[in-house]
């Protein structure tokens, strides 16, 4: 294997993960001014918490750039052909970032929007299915935090039904555990019917 290759390897994957570390929902808020969304609401700083605390336009900026840090780092190392493993490194790398900030103490959003992208990247079909399917279970549910579980949790199975590819399914089931991990408190609010629905708002509710 070319040493170079391996070093440009390894740029790509760590400069996804400072790209991702760059909170969409922190910046916009400050743009816009807004209050930090890490002291409003559920204290989450990411799209529905954002769209909550501060509308929503701010909610449709913070969506689009937690989507975009995760496409654009597998679109750059796919245009530089990079290796199966590498594209699905990269993208796990650049959602990282986000679930796992070095800018603001490791400690950043839930992660859904930013493995949209990443899926995207990786495999268009499988994201935008997977995108429907979270569509279709918000209308139905009304609950956002649900919808995401169950698309999220569909997205493995739909990656290999298109691509077939070990790397690619392993990436999504890896991201996937993850944002399940980072939604134990909206599991809990789900299982005791407590769980915020989409276009309402709830007092002291910490789990969006």
């Amino acid at each position: 294997m070319n040493p170079d290759s391996l070093v440009i390897d390894f740029i790509i994957i760590i400069a996804a993960y400072f790209i991702g570390s760059i909170s969409t929902a922190i910046v916009s808020c400050k743009l816009l001014g807004l209050p930090d969304p890490r002291t409003t609401g559920s204290n989450n700083p990411g799209a529905t918490n954002v769209l909550r605390s501060g509308g929503k336009k701010a909610g449709a900026i913070t969506l689009m750039g937690d989507m975009l840090k995760g496409l654009l780092p597998v679109l750059i190392a796919s245009e530089l052909q990079s290796s199966t493993v590498v594209l699905t490194a990269t993208g796990c790398a650049a959602f990282l970032g986000h679930v796992f900030p070095i800018y603001y103490g490791f400690k950043g959003g839930k992660g859904v929007a930013t493995f949209y992208g990443v899926v995207t990247g990786l495999n268009w079909p499988g994201g935008l299915l997977a995108l429907i399917i979270w569509g279709i279970c918000a209308t139905v549910f009304k609950i956002s935090s649900l919808a995401a579980l169950i698309s999220v949790v569909l997205t493995p199975l739909i990656i290999w039904q298109f691509t077939h590819l070990g790397a690619l399914t392993a990436g999504a089931a890896i991201m996937g555990i993850i944002i399940f991990w980072r939604h134990r408190s909206n599991i809990r609010h789900l299982l005791n019917g407590t769980e915020s629905r989409i276009g309402h708002k709830k007092e002291n509710q910490k789990s969006a």
